[in-house]
């Protein structure tokens, strides 16, 4: 029943307002909160442990810790699963030596990627609909990349030598961030059943 002012005119500016304000405490409860702060955790644990899979580039290195980003974003959504990336490489600036730049580059990579099949999930669920969107989503990532290492990473770290180089291992940075994303979106369709099933025990 709408709230009517003296007039006899609904007010509906006040039921707005705890319409949103109830979908954002619901959303950010305090059990969703404490199961992103786990996934940021295991995000930035797990992706202390990478290794190069290219000699040509070894500053491309292979970790999966965005396995934990993409299932946190099917679980409790998009703008969760961006919170976490961001979170865990504001934890990576203060364990690295890129001084924020590889950090920054991660970020945009890595929201590109999971957007796409987190946003259609929301809507439609099935394992076509999120192996095709996943499938989208590694060529999103692997775009996002060669524009990043292009525009941001090889420009702050090399100056003049970035472009030349750039296309040099062109090759190489589009085949690592194929084989890193497929790998990802595998292990994450892997873990994400048993994952759902917990949380659902939970009621989160």
């Amino acid at each position: 029943m709408e709230e009517e002012n003296k007039t006899g005119t609904p007010c509906t500016g006040s039921t707005e307002k705890t319409g949103w304000k109830e979908t954002l405490k619901k959303r950010f409860s305090a059990k969703r909160i404490a199961v992103m702060a786990a996934f940021v955790a295991l995000a930035f644990v797990v992706s202390l442990f990478d290794f190069p899979l290219f000699p040509a580039a070894p500053f491309l290195k292979l970790d999966f810790g965005n396995v934990f980003i993409l299932l946190i974003s099917f679980l409790l959504g998009p703008a969760e699963g961006v919170i976490v990336c961001v979170l865990k490489e504001t934890l990576r600036i203060f364990a690295g030596s890129t001084g924020g730049v590889g950090e920054l580059a991660n970020m945009l990579v890595t929201s590109s990627y999971i957007l796409l099949p987190a946003i259609v999930y929301q809507r439609r669920k099935g394992l076509k609909i999120v192996a095709f969107t996943l499938a989208a989503a590694c060529l999103i990532g692997t775009a996002a990349a060669l524009l990043t290492n292009r525009f941001i990473n090889f420009p702050l770290y090399m100056g003049a030598g970035a472009k030349a180089f750039f296309y040099e291992v062109f090759w190489v940075i589009v085949a690592f961030n194929l084989i890193k994303t497929v790998a990802i979106s595998v292990l994450t369709l892997l873990l994400y059943k048993r994952l759902s099933n917990f949380l659902k025990k939970w009621k989160i």
